[in-house]
């Protein structure tokens, strides 16, 4: 908890108690339903949380914005941004039952009115967003070319609509397709824990 008041030092007495709250509600129902490594669970406010907000340090989502968190797993990045942008709307998807069923009960703990959870894969959904956010291990070319049917047109942010993408590792050919629009920003350029030292943040256009 204390990486997350570190870097993100205006945050409201609410959000501060919601990302507080994460701690036991990841434990408790990370004993029931697996949605985190158990050897990871202790990290999970470097390795999840901040890890996920790295995208509030590229972007800061104007109010109404609508964004769409493809292959949400435990709920990541959607439940982080989510309490980090109260006014902004995130509809969190993911193919798995149980995870679903454990980030629906974390989002109704943490009383988060600006979500929706959904079980669909990301080729079912036919809403519209101002951005598809993820951190699901799928391929940037299919990721893209899986969300960009869902991209709205009209623009409201500083950052042109399209998909902003969580990566780890070496890049260079997986971003091949994409290198002359995409933009990459290096997470320990933000958070200074090693953890991030390979860790990008890839935007593309859309």
């Amino acid at each position: 908890m204390q990486q997350i008041l570190k870097y993100f030092t205006s945050l409201s007495e609410a959000q501060k108690a919601q990302f507080h709250s994460l701690s036991a509600l990841y434990s408790d129902w990370n004993a029931k339903i697996n949605v985190i490594s158990r050897k990871d669970i202790g990290n999970l406010y470097c390795h999840h949380v901040l890890h996920s907000l790295s995208i509030a340090e590229v972007i800061h989502f104007k109010d109404n914005t609508q964004v769409l968190d493809v292959g949400t797993g435990g709920g990541f990045p959607g439940i982080p941004l989510a309490i980090m942008f109260p006014a902004v709307t995130f509809t969190l998807i993911d193919g798995a039952a149980k995870k679903i069923k454990v980030v629906n009960e974390i989002a109704k703990s943490l009383e988060l009115k600006n979500v929706e959870i959904k079980q669909m894969r990301a080729e079912e959904e036919r809403g519209k967003f101002d951005f598809a956010v993820s951190r699901a291990v799928m391929p940037l070319t299919d990721l893209f070319n899986t969300v960009k049917k869902n991209i709205l047109k009209e623009q409201k942010n500083a950052l042109p609509n399209g998909l902003i993408a969580l990566k780890g590792g070496e890049l260079a050919r997986e971003i091949l397709p994409f290198k002359k629009i995409a933009t990459q920003y290096n997470i320990n350029d933000f958070f200074e824990e090693d953890y991030f030292t390979t860790k990008k943040v890839v935007f593309v256009p859309i």
